[in-house]
C-alpha cells in the first residue's frame, strides 16, 4: 500500500507541474491571437483548461492519503 500512496502522490505533484505549463502556454496563445491575430476570446479563459487537471489532482491525493493511511493501519 505504501507504494501506491507514493505513485500517487508523485502522478499529483506531475500533473500540478503539467497543468501549469499547459495553462501558461495557452494563456500566452490566447494573449499572442488576442492582440495579433483577432481572437475574440479572452486570454483568462485558458483558465478552463486547469479544471479537468485539478479535478485529476484531487483524485490522486485522496488515493495517495488513503492508501497512506491503509499503509499505517496494517
Amino acid at each position: 500500500m505504501k507504494k501506491l500512496s507514493l505513485i500517487f502522490g508523485v502522478s499529483a505533484v506531475l500533473l500540478s507541474d503539467i497543468m501549469c505549463a499547459v495553462v501558461a502556454y495557452n494563456y500566452c496563445a490566447l494573449t499572442w491571437g488576442g492582440r495579433y491575430a483577432g481572437y475574440g476570446a479572452p486570454p483568462a479563459t485558458a483558465f478552463l483548461y486547469a479544471v479537468p487537471y485539478l479535478i485529476g489532482i484531487a483524485v490522486c491525493a485522496a488515493l495517495a492519503l488513503v492508501f497512506r493511511k491503509r499503509a499505517i493501519k496494517y
